[in-house]
C-alpha cells in the first residue's frame, strides 16, 4: 500500500510534516501555532481510531484492531515527542518515553488510558522536568488520558518495582517509544533479571494479585454482566497467561509448549479466538459508552450482539446467543489457565493447590489413590494410563469421584484426556449402571458436590453424560433477576442444598433445615435440583423441564414412581414461591388449591426445600426474611391441612378446617388478652374476618391489638405506627382509619413518594366500618425502610396517618420516575389477568409489567377510579418486571360483569403500557437494539 493512501494518523512521517508546517519556526511556545498543531494531532488520532474500528468484522477483528490502534499511538506519540523535544534541546533527547502495562504489550482499546513512563537520566535537571511537563500538557490538550505518566530514573523505577508487585508487572511490559533507548533497555534488562531471580515468589505474587482482582470483579466467571477485561476468564487472564509464558520461558514459550505436548494447536487457537472475541467486544463497549468502561451491561448487550452478527434463533434470542458464546469462551480461558498453572507447578514456580481438600475436613496430604487406574502427579490426579479409557470409558466418570474422595485437583493432562475421549460418552455410557452409580455417588455423597460438578461441566463431561443439563451450559436469561448463567445457578443451588443438609443455614432457613431430614426421597430431591431448569428456552420451562427430567431419570434407570416424583418437582418448582409471594395465604381458596396440588407431606417437604434453594441460589440479595416468612406461613398452613388428611376431602370440608383454625386463633387471642382488657378482646375478635386470623401469627395479632387499643385510648380516629420487623426483613406499618374510597391508593402514593417499596399489604375492614391495614415496606436496597433511622420511620408513619385522614397527597410526576439505562434494554410485555374463581370471597387481579417507582400507586389509583374495594395485595418483583396482585370487591361482591372486567383490564394495561412506550421511544432515540426479557424464572 502506498504511504499516500494511509490516513495521517497511521503515517508518522506525514504527521511529523504536518506538525512542522503548523509550528513553523515559532515552536510550541506560540499559542496559535500550538493550537494548530493540536488540531492536527487530534485529527490523526481520530482517523486512527476510525481505521482501527474498521478492522472489526462481525464477531472478529478485535485483536487486529487493538494492535493496529497501538501502532497508531506509537507513531503519534513518537512524532509529538520529537517535535516537543526540538524545542527543549538536549534535555528532550536525554529522556526516554516508554509504554508500560497493557499498552506496553502492544494492544490498545479506543478509550483506554495510555500507560506511559518517562525515564530521565541519572544526572537530572530542571530542564528535563520542564520538557516532560510540557509534553504531558500537550498530550492532555489533545484529549489523551495518560495513565501513570510518572517521571523517574532507572534506579527509582527499580526501587518502586521491588515494593509494588503491580508496578513491577506494569513495567515488565516496558516498550521504548521515543527518546533515549539506552535508558529503556537498561530498565527492561534489570527488571527481568530481578524477576527471574525471585523465582516462585514472583509468580505466586502475580497469581495472588489475580485472585484479588477476581474477588473484586466477582468470583464467578458466569455473572451475567461481566467485565470483559477484569472478570474471571476475561482479557486480563489471557494477558497474564501470555505474559507469564513469554517472560518465564521465552518469546517462543507457546511454540515450545506445543512441541512438548503441554499445549495443542487447538489450545493455541482457543487462546487466539478468545483474545480476538474479547477485544472485539471491548472495542464496541468503548464506542457505545464513549468511555473506557469495560462492563458488558444489560443496556449494551443487545446492541453489541446485533453489531457482532448474532441473530435470534428459535430457542434463544440474539443477545442470549451472544452471551452464551461469551461464557463458553470464558470456559476455554479457564482450561488454558489450568494448563499454564500446571506447567508453573511442575517447574516449581508455583506452589501446588490444595484443590478440593480446601472444602473438606482437614486431613493429611493424600496418599496414592486407592484405585490403581489413577495416580498422583505433582499433587494432581491423573490417569495411570490413558489407553485404559478406550477399554473402559467409565474411567472418565470414576476420575471425578476419585478426585472428590481424595480432595485432589485434576491434572491438566487428565482434563485434556477427558476432552479427547468425550465422544465415548454415548448412549451406552449414559445408561451403564456403573457410570450411573458413580455419578449418583458424586451428586449425593461428595462433600463438595457443586465443585466436582463444576469441574465436570468445564471438562465437558457432565453436559455429555446428562444432555439435558448440557443444553443449559453457559445459557443466559436476559433479565435483571438472574445473576448467573443457568448452569452456574444450578451448581450454586446444589451447594446451597448441601449447606442446608449440613445445618449451616439453619438461622436463615429453619423450616428447610428441619424437614430435610424427614425427607425419604433424597435422591429425587438432588436430581430435581440438578434438572429443575433444563426446560429453559424451550417454551413453558416447567412443562418442558418436567419432560426433560423424565427422560433423564428414565435413562438413569430410576423406578417409575421416583422418575414421576422428580418430574413433578421440576414441573412444580415455581409453584410454592408463586403461591407464597403472589397469593393471600389468609384466603382459604389459596391453601385449598395449593394443598391439593401438593397432595402429601413428603412432597410438601421436598418442594419447600427445592423452593428455598432455588431462590437462594439466584444471586446475592435475592433471598430475604420477607420471602422466608411468606414461605414459612404457607408451609405451616398447608401442613396443617395435609396432616388432617383434608386435602382429599371436599372443598367445603377444607374450609371448615380453616374456619376452625381461625376460631382457634381467636380463642387463643382472647385467652391472652382477657387478663388485660376482656371487653376489647371480645370486640376485636368479632370485628375481623377469618382472613386476618389466618394471615398473622399470635405475636402479630397481639401487637396489632396493642396498637389499636392505644390509639382508641387516646381517642384517635386515625392512627399509624411503624416498626422494624426483623423476621420479615421489612418495616411494618400499621394504620387504622375510617374506611373510605381511595384509602389504599392514597397511602401507597405517599409510600412511593418517600421511596418506600411495598412488598406486601393486608387490608382488613372491620364489622363497624373501620380500615385496619398492615403494610410491609423496604428501601431500594431491600432493607427495612429506615432500618437505622428511627426518625425516618416516624416521619413515614406520620405521612401515612395524614394520607389516611384525607390530607391532600402529592403524586409522582413522570419526570421523577427515573429509569436506568440497564432496565431500558428490556422489552417487558404488560399483562393483566382477572380471575373471579381464584379466591374465596374476592376477585383476583394480577397486573405485570415494567417495574418502576410509583407503579403500585398508579395501579391502585386505576382500581380506585373503577370503584373497586381492596381486600389485600401482594407485590412481587423479578428484576425489571413487577407483578402486583390485588384481591378486590365491587359493592362488597366479586366482579361478574364481563364488560366491566374488560374495562378494568384495559385501564390497567394502559397504566403498564404507558411506561413501556416511553422506554421504547428512548431506545429508538439512542439507536440501540433491545431484547425481550425472559418471562419465566
Amino acid at each position: 500500500m502506498l504511504v499516500s493512501a494511509l490516513p495521517a494518523a497511521l503515517d508518522g512521517l506525514k504527521l511529523r510534516a504536518e506538525l512542522a508546517a503548523a509550528l513553523g519556526e515559532k515552536g510550541w511556545a506560540d499559542l496559535p501555532a500550538r493550537q494548530g498543531a493540536i488540531v492536527r494531532i487530534k485529527a490523526a488520532i481520530g482517523a486512527g481510531r476510525e481505521a482501527a474500528t474498521d478492522k472489526l468484522r462481525g464477531a472478529t477483528g478485535g485483536l487486529e484492531a487493538a494492535r493496529f490502534l497501538s501502532g497508531v499511538m506509537n507513531a503519534t506519540l513518537a512524532a509529538v515527542f520529537d517535535s516537543v523535544a526540538a524545542d527543549h534541546g538536549a534535555a528532550g533527547q536525554e529522556v526516554a518515553l516508554t509504554a508500560i502495562g497493557g499498552y506496553g504489550a502492544g494492544e490498545l482499546a479506543p478509550r483506554s488510558d495510555l500507560d506511559l513512563l518517562f525515564l530521565k537520566p541519572k544526572q537530572t535537571s530542571a530542564a528535563h522536568d520542564a520538557f516532560v511537563s510540557d509534553l504531558i500538557q500537550i498530550l492532555w490538550d489533545c484529549g489523551l488520558e495518560i495513565g501513570g505518566g510518572a517521571t523517574r530514573s532507572v534506579k527509582e523505577s527499580l526501587e518502586i518495582a521491588r515494593e509494588n508487585i503491580g508496578e513491577r508487572t506494569s513495567m515488565l511490559s516496558l516498550r521504548h517509544l521515543a527518546g533515549n533507548p539506552a535508558l529503556a533497555e537498561m530498565l527492561r534488562r534489570k527488571l527481568r533479571e530481578e524477576a527471574i531471580s525471585s523465582g516462585a515468589a514472583f509468580v505466586e505474587a502475580k497469581l495472588d494479585e489475580r485472585d484479588a482482582r477476581i474477588r473484586k470483579a466477582g468470583a464467578s466467571r458466569y455473572t451475567v454482566e461481566p467485565n470483559v477485561k477484569e472478570s474471571k476468564g476475561g482479557l486480563r487472564d489471557l494477558q497474564l497467561l501470555r505474559w507469564l509464558a513469554q517472560f518465564l520461558y521465552g518469546a517462543d514459550a507457546f511454540e515450545r509448549w506445543v512441541s512438548s505436548g503441554l499445549l495443542t494447536v487447538s489450545d493455541v487457537e482457543k487462546y487466539l479466538r478468545a483474545t480476538d472475541f474479547f477485544w472485539t467486544i471491548r472495542f464496541h463497549i468503548h464506542e457505545l459508552v464513549e468511555g473506557k468502561d469495560d462492563r458488558l451491561t444489560f443496556d449494551i448487550q443487545p446492541e453489541i450482539a446485533a453489531r457482532m452478527g448474532f441473530d435470534d434463533a428459535e430457542a434463544e434470542s440474539a443477545v442470549e446467543r451472544f452471551m452464551r458464546r461469551y461464557f463458553l469462551t470464558a470456559m476455554d480461558v479457564g482450561s488454558l489457565t489450568r494448563l499454564v498453572c500446571a506447567k508453573l507447578e511442575a517447574d516449581h514456580r508455583k506452589s501446588r493447590p490444595r484443590g478440593l481438600a480446601r472444602f473438606l475436613p482437614r486431613t493429611d496430604a493424600p496418599g496414592e489413590p486407592a484405585d490403581s487406574s489413577f495416580r498422583l502427579v505433582d499433587g494432581r490426579l491423573d490417569f495411570a494410563d490413558q489407553a485404559d479409557i478406550e477399554r473402559d470409558p467409565v474411567l472418565l466418570m470414576r476420575l471425578f469421584w476419585a478426585a472428590s474422595a481424595m480432595g485432589a485437583d485434576l491434572h491438566p493432562d487428565a482434563i485434556a484426556a477427558v476432552g479427547q475421549n468425550i465422544r465415548r460418552v454415548d448412549e451406552d455410557f449414559r445408561s451403564d449402571p456403573r457410570a450411573v452409580r458413580v455419578f449418583l455417588s458424586i451428586l449425593l455423597d461428595s462433600a463438595a458436590p457443586q465443585l466436582v460438578l463444576r469441574l465436570m461441566t468445564e471438562a465437558g463431561l457432565l453436559g455429555q453424560f446428562i444432555p439435558e443439563f448440557g443444553e443449559i451450559v453457559a445459557r443466559t436469561q436476559f433479565n435483571m433477576y438472574h445473576r448467573y448463567t443457568v448452569d452456574e445457578h444450578t451448581l450454586n443451588l446444589i451447594g446451597v442444598l448441601r449447606d442446608i443438609e449440613n445445618g449451616d443455614l439453619e438461622a436463615d432457613h429453619p423450616v428447610a433445615t428441619k424437614v430435610i431430614h424427614d425427607i425419604k426421597n433424597r435422591r429425587a430431591l438432588h436430581l430435581a435440583a440438578l434438572l429443575h431448569d433444563t426446560g429453559k428456552g424451550k417454551g413453558d420451562q416447567c412443562v418442558e423441564g418436567a419432560a426433560q427430567a423424565r427422560a433423564a431419570c428414565t435413562r438413569l434407570g430410576l423406578p417409575k414412581a421416583e422418575t414421576e416424583l422428580v418430574a413433578w418437582l421440576v414441573r412444580s418448582h415455581l409453584l410454592m414461591s408463586d403461591t407464597a409471594q403472589r397469593r393471600d395465604i389468609g384466603d382459604p381458596q389459596t391453601v385449598i388449591e395449593f394443598a391439593r396440588e401438593v397432595g402429601t407431606l413428603e412432597r410438601l417437604n421436598l418442594l419447600t426445600v427445592l423452593t428455598v434453594i432455588d431462590i437462594r441460589a439466584v444471586g446475592p440479595g435475592i433471598w430475604n426474611g420477607w420471602k422466608g416468612q411468606l414461605l414459612r406461613d404457607l408451609y405451616v398452613a398447608t401442613r396443617s391441612v395435609l396432616e388432617s388428611d383434608a386435602s382429599n376431602e371436599e372443598a367445603s370440608d377444607i374450609r371448615d378446617i380453616l374456619r376452625a383454625q381461625a376460631d382457634d386463633a381467636r380463642r387463643a387471642f382472647r385467652e391472652k388478652l382477657d387478663r388485660v382488657d376482656s371487653d376489647f378482646a371480645e370486640r376485636w375478635t368479632r370485628e375481623l374476618d377469618d382472613a386476618y386470623w389466618l394471615s398473622f401469627s399470635d405475636a402479630d395479632r397481639l401487637r396489632h391489638a396493642a396498637f389499636v387499643r392505644a390509639a382508641k385510648g387516646r381517642g384517635d380516629i386515625v392512627a399509624a405506627a411503624a416498626r422494624i420487623d426483623k423476621r420479615r426483613a421489612a418495616t411494618e406499618i400499621m394504620m387504622m382509619a375510617p374506611d373510605r374510597p381511595r384509602l389504599f391508593a392514597d397511602i401507597v402514593s405517599v409510600l412511593a413518594e418517600l421511596g418506600a417499596n411495598v412488598v406486601g399489604a393486608q387490608v382488613s375492614t372491620t364489622a363497624s366500618g373501620e380500615a385496619f391495614d398492615v403494610f410491609y415496606v423496604q428501601d431500594i436496597s431491600g432493607q427495612p425502610y429506615g432500618v437505622d433511622r428511627e426518625r425516618a420511620r416516624d416521619a413515614l408513619a406520620e405521612r401515612v396517618r395524614r394520607a389516611a385522614a384525607g390530607s391532600k397527597t402529592r403524586t409522582l410526576t413522570k419526570t421523577a420516575r427515573r429509569l436506568t439505562q440497564r432496565a431500558a434494554a428490556f422489552t417487558v410485555v404488560p399483562t393483566v389477568s382477572i380471575d373471579a374463581d381464584a379466591a374465596e370471597t374476592a376477585t383476583l387481579i394480577e397486573a405485570s409489567g415494567r417495574d418502576r417507582p410509583g407503579l403500585l400507586a398508579d395501579l391502585s389509583q386505576a382500581l380506585a377510579d373503577s370503584g373497586l374495594e381492596l381486600q389485600s395485595a401482594r407485590i412481587d418483583g423479578y428484576g425489571e418486571r413487577a407483578t402486583d396482585v390485588f384481591y378486590v370487591l365491587k359493592d362488597g361482591k366479586k366482579l361478574t360483569d364481563e364488560a366491566e372486567i374488560d374495562s378494568i383490564r384495559a385501564q390497567l394495561l394502559t397504566v403498564l403500557a404507558e411506561e413501556e412506550e416511553r422506554v421504547e421511544e428512548r431506545a429508538r432515540s439512542r439507536g440501540l437494539a433491545r431484547a425481550r426479557a425472559s418471562a419465566g424464572r
